[in-house]
C-alpha cells in the first residue's frame, strides 16, 4: 500500500515540474517575440554627429555606377552653410507642410498660371509645381558640360526638369558653394529652339510655341524656349531649356541632356547648385536616360546627415533580396510615383484599419517629403497603438506637425515598437529604427509620422521612413522593390 500511494506523489511531482518548465519556456517565448517586435536603442546614438561617418557598405559601392548621397545640412556635404541660414527642425518641418500643401494642390487641380516676364523671352508658368526644395534633404554630385563643372544638386523623385544656375545671372542668384555654371565656357552647351528636334520630348513645333499645359515643361517665345518653376514656398528658377553633356560618374555620360539654365533663381536650396529631377515626366533623368537604364534607378538615403548612402541607375548588381510591388498611378500626378499601402503594424499587431480607408486618396512615395503623410483615421490608429506601447516614458510638447513626442534625457536605452509598411504582392517593409523617430533634441524626439487634412488627401511616404532601404524604382516594368539594410 505505502509503494501505491508514494507513486501517484511521485508522478504529480513530476507533472509539476513539467507545468513549471513549460510555463518558463512560454514565459521566455513570449519575451522573445516582445523583443522581437521592438528596437532597441541607445539614447547617445540619438544625437547628431559632426564627423562624417560612411556607413560599412559605401566601400563595397562601384563609383562607376554609383552616385554618393549625402544629406544637405550634415557634416559630409561641406556646403559650409553659416549657423544663421541652417534651418531649425520646426522650420523643416513647416516648410514640408508647405511642400505636402503644394502636392495636394497640384492632385486636386486647384493650379493657376502665372505669366514670367523675363528679358527678350516669356512663358505662361504653373503657379506651384508640386515640389519644395526647401524640405529636399538630399544632395548628389553630378557633372556638367565640357570641360566638367562638378555640381551638387538636390534629388527628387517629385519633379521633373533638372536645373542649375548659370552665368549670367539676369536678376539674382541665390549663394550657392559651387562656382555657378558658365554655358560659354562649355565647348557642349546649346540652347533650345522651336525650331530644335527634341524627338520624343516635345511632340511638335506647336506645343514648344504654345509652351506644355503640364508642369516643369518649358515654353518658347521668340526663338529660344525657356523654362519656369515656381515652388510651394515662392521659391522659384526661371532661364533658358538648353542642351548639354551630362557626367554622372565616369562610366555614365550622356550627350544632349535637356535641362534648365536658370538665370534669375531664388529659395531654400541650402547651398546647393540646383535640382535633379528623378519623376515620371518625359523630360526627367530618368526618362532621358531610359535608352540605356531602362528606367531603372534606386537609392538609398543614409539613417543620418552624418553618414551616406548612393544612387544608382540600372539593375547591374541589384540584390536579389530585393522584393516588388506594384507602381501605380495617381490621377492629375503622373510625375509622382504611386503605390499601394495595404495594412500597417505597430510592435507586430497590424492597426484596425480597413484597406480602403488607406485607398480613399491614394498613395505616392516622395524621397523630397521628410515626414510620412497618413489619413487621419490611420494616422489616429498609429499613434494610439505607439503611445501605449510608449506610456512608460515621459511625454514631451508637440514640435510643429509631430504630436507625439517624448523625453529621453534620462534614459541610456530605451524600446521603441517596430513599424510596418504593407504593399501588395505580400510586400511588408519594416522601417528602420532612424525612420520611426524624428530627434530635435535627447529631450523631444517623436513619432516622425503625421495625418493628412482628411482621408481623401494622398497618402505620401516620405523620406524619413526610408532610411537604410535600397528603393528600386522600375519605371518600365512599374515596379517598386525595397531591400532592408541597403547602406547601414
Amino acid at each position: 500500500m505505502g509503494a501505491v500511494t508514494v507513486l501517484p506523489t511521485f508522478l504529480s511531482a513530476n507533472k509539476l515540474l513539467v507545468f513549471v518548465c513549460l510555463i518558463v519556456l512560454s514565459l521566455k517565448e513570449g519575451y522573445a517575440t516582445a523583443e522581437a517586435e521592438t528596437h532597441t536603442i541607445h539614447v547617445a546614438s540619438l544625437s547628431p554627429s559632426s564627423v562624417c561617418t560612411p556607413p560599412a557598405t559605401a566601400k563595397g559601392l562601384d563609383k562607376k555606377s554609383s552616385l554618393q548621397v549625402i544629406h544637405k545640412h550634415g557634416p559630409c556635404p561641406q556646403l559650409h552653410e553659416e549657423k544663421a541660414n541652417i534651418p531649425t527642425h520646426a522650420q523643416i518641418l513647416l516648410l514640408d507642410e508647405v511642400r505636402v500643401k503644394s502636392i495636394h494642390s497640384k492632385l486636386a487641380k486647384n493650379l493657376g498660371s502665372v505669366n514670367v516676364m523675363k528679358k527678350d523671352a516669356a512663358a505662361n508658368l504653373p503657379a506651384k509645381d508640386g515640389s519644395v526644395v526647401g524640405s529636399g534633404n538630399y544632395i548628389v554630385t553630378t557633372g556638367l558640360g565640357t570641360p566638367k563643372n562638378n555640381l551638387r544638386l538636390i534629388f527628387d523623385t517629385g519633379s521633373d526638369i533638372t536645373w542649375t544656375q548659370c552665368q549670367p545671372c539676369l536678376r539674382s542668384c541665390y549663394k550657392q558653394q559651387d562656382p555657378i555654371f558658365s554655358p560659354s565656357s562649355s565647348s557642349t552647351y546649346s540652347n533650345v529652339t522651336f525650331l530644335t528636334n527634341l524627338g520624343r520630348y516635345i511632340s511638335s513645333v506647336y506645343d514648344c510655341q504654345i509652351g506644355f499645359r503640364s508642369s516643369n515643361s518649358p515654353g518658347c517665345s521668340s526663338s529660344t524656349c525657356v523654362y519656369g518653376i515656381e515652388y510651394g514656398d515662392s521659391s522659384f528658377s526661371i532661364g533658358f531649356f538648353a542642351k548639354e553633356k551630362l557626367t554622372l560618374t565616369s562610366n555614365i555620360v550622356f550627350d544632349n541632356f535637356l535641362f534648365g539654365c536658370g538665370q534669375n533663381n531664388q529659395g531654400h536650396f541650402g547651398g546647393a547648385a540646383g535640382l535633379l529631377g528623378l519623376g515620371r515626366n518625359k523630360l526627367s533623368l530618368p526618362s532621358q536616360i531610359a535608352i540605356k537604364f531602362k528606367k531603372i534607378f534606386s537609392y538609398c538615403l543614409p539613417s543620418s546627415p552624418s553618414s551616406t548612402g548612393f544612387l544608382k541607375f540600372g539593375n547591374d548588381g541589384l540584390s536579389k533580396s530585393v522584393k516588388f510591388t506594384t507602381l501605380s498611378t495617381i490621377p492629375g500626378g503622373e510625375s509622382f510615383y504611386g503605390i499601394t499601402i495595404i495594412a500597417m503594424s505597430v510592435g507586430g499587431k497590424k492597426l484596425s484599419i480597413s484597406a480602403s480607408v488607406l485607398a480613399a486618396g491614394g498613395a505616392i512615395i516622395d524621397s523630397g517629403t521628410v515626414i510620412t503623410r497618413l489619413p487621419p483615421t490611420v494616422y489616429s490608429a498609429l499613434r494610439s497603438a505607439f503611445r501605449k506601447q510608449m506610456n512608460h516614458y515621459p511625454m514631451a510638447k508637440s514640435l510643429s506637425i509631430l504630436d507625439t513626442c517624448y523625453d529621453f534625457s534620462k534614459y541610456s536605452t530605451i524600446s521603441i515598437p517596430k513599424i510596418s509598411l504593407f504593399f501588395g504582392k505580400d510586400v511588408e517593409v519594416s522601417i528602420d529604427a532612424r525612420g520611426i523617430l524624428y530627434v530635435n533634441s535627447i529631450s523631444q524626439v517623436c513619432l516622425a509620422f503625421a495625418g493628412n487634412s482628411n482621408d481623401f488627401d494622398v497618402l505620401i511616404y516620405g523620406n524619413t521612413q526610408q532610411k537604410t532601404l535600397e528603393v528600386v524604382y522600375d519605371g518600365t516594368r512599374r515596379k517598386l522593390g525595397f531591400r532592408t539594410g541597403g547602406c547601414t
